[in-house]
């Protein structure tokens, strides 16, 4: 029984690791720049071998098919454009000292100004492998074949064997957040119940600050998922999952940053209490019962964001509904005692209504109506830029969908 236990859990990594951008990118572009070289050999014009076809197919794919795209397009200019750049100096200078230094000026210059980013330094780069042989002519058009043999390879391989689509990777990544969000919380809400020492409290606060580093890492998985999107084929309603995503991990982002103005809260009131307990046992018991109820709410948010059946959607948001109502009232409760506590003693009134409002603005991130005002903000913000960007594409969609939808409504008549 450990055996198959055990086996199984081999094969789940085994089968996760298949999926591992590294690993799928490591495969890709192997493939790629082997069918680039062998495709290069029969089609370059040029007797050398064809050692650019393959370069140029393994910058060119990359992770997603929108990545594939722009860096293919960006290649093939910087290329074209050092070609016609070492043509141009071959004319009239020929190659010496001066006119190399004049030529990786001038194609760097060129580079910047046809934008294509990080290949700048590929410009100068074939500029002076054309410049440097004899028969300019034939080389530099050789160099250009096997450019574009390179990146059309590139790109087939990615249409041929469509890329994953990232966002259970990046789904995964905001709930890992989300639990790492409660379980802080739940550690401070404990604490809160009872005495806590300055340095607890401190290193509490350490670990809210230290959170920023999962935010990247989740920012990064994120923007992944956000390309794998982009012009994808097997994808319907791609703005509508990466707005959803990315409006997703800004609240949770809001939520951390919250979080860490309440640890340095706590903080300075067990500096200003110590060796007092924080809060007196009532309050204590129900600061630990808030903390604990929004913690809850924060990982059925990050479920509702990352939800992509709607039955799970609903679900997610009806449980998130529900605790967030039990937090409110939790509140409520905590705002009545704490108000009774300062009419009692009003040493550290700062500090306690400090908490109170910092628990108010995640409750108010975290509520649905305010997550979904969010969303068509964005998406009205989105789909305007993309109006403005590409106006006849975009009317273009706008008339199929319209067509989609009449002939929806004739089959409905009848």
């Amino acid at each position: 029984m450990q055996d198959v236990q055990e086996w199984r859990v081999s094969r789940q990594r085994l089968m996760k690791r298949r999926r591992d951008p590294v690993v799928v990118q490591a495969l890709r572009s192997s493939a790629a720049a082997t069918i680039a070289y062998v495709l290069a050999l029969r089609l370059s014009p040029d007797d050398a071998p064809p050692l650019t076809a393959p370069l140029t197919a393994l910058l060119v794919v990359q992770v997603t098919l929108y990545a594939t795209l722009t860096n293919g397009i960006r290649r093939v200019n910087s290329v074209v454009a050092g070609v016609l750049v070492a043509i141009a100096f071959s004319l009239l200078v020929g190659l010496t000292w001066w006119s190399l230094a004049l030529l990786i000026v001038a194609s760097l210059a060129v580079g910047h100004l046809v934008r294509v980013d990080e290949y700048v330094p590929e410009v100068a780069i074939s500029a002076m492998l054309v410049l440097g042989v004899t028969a300019v002519g034939d080389y530099a058009w050789a160099r250009v074949v096997e450019t574009l043999i390179g990146a059309v390879v590139g790109l087939a391989i990615n249409v041929l064997l469509p890329p994953p689509v990232w966002v259970g990777e990046a789904g995964e990544s905001i709930e890992g957040l989300a639990r790492r969000v409660r379980q802080l919380m739940l550690s401070m809400g404990e604490e809160a119940a009872g005495r806590t020492p300055v340095e607890r409290a401190a290193a509490r606060l350490h670990e809210a600050r230290r959170l920023d580093h999962d935010i990247v890492g989740v920012d990064a998985a994120l923007r992944q998922a956000e390309d794998s999107l982009r012009l994808n084929p097997r994808v319907r309603e791609g703005v509508l999952h990466r707005v959803v995503l990315r409006t997703g991990l800004d609240t949770l982002e809001i939520c951390t940053v919250v979080l860490r103005v309440i640890a340095r809260t706590l903080t300075d009131l067990a500096k200003e209490r110590d060796p007092e307990p924080l809060f007196a046992p009532e309050i204590g018991a129900s600061v630990e019962q808030l903390l604990s109820e929004i913690a809850d709410a924060m990982v059925s948010f990050a479920v509702l964001v990352t939800a992509h059946v709607s039955e799970n959607a609903e679900s997610a948001e009806e449980r998130l509904t529900t605790e967030l109502r039990h937090a409110a009232a939790t509140r409520d409760k905590l705002a009545q005692l704490l108000l009774e506590e300062v009419q009692r003693d009003a040493r550290q009134w700062q500090l306690h209504g400090a908490v109170l409002t910092e628990v108010n603005r995640i409750l108010d991130e975290l509520d649905t109506e305010h997550r979904s005002r969010r969303l068509l903000e964005e998406l009205d913000r989105v789909s305007q830029e993309q109006r403005e960007r590409m106006p006849r594409l975009t009317r273009f969609r706008e008339s199929m969908q319209g067509g989609r939808n009449r002939l929806a409504a004739v089959r409905r008549s009848r």
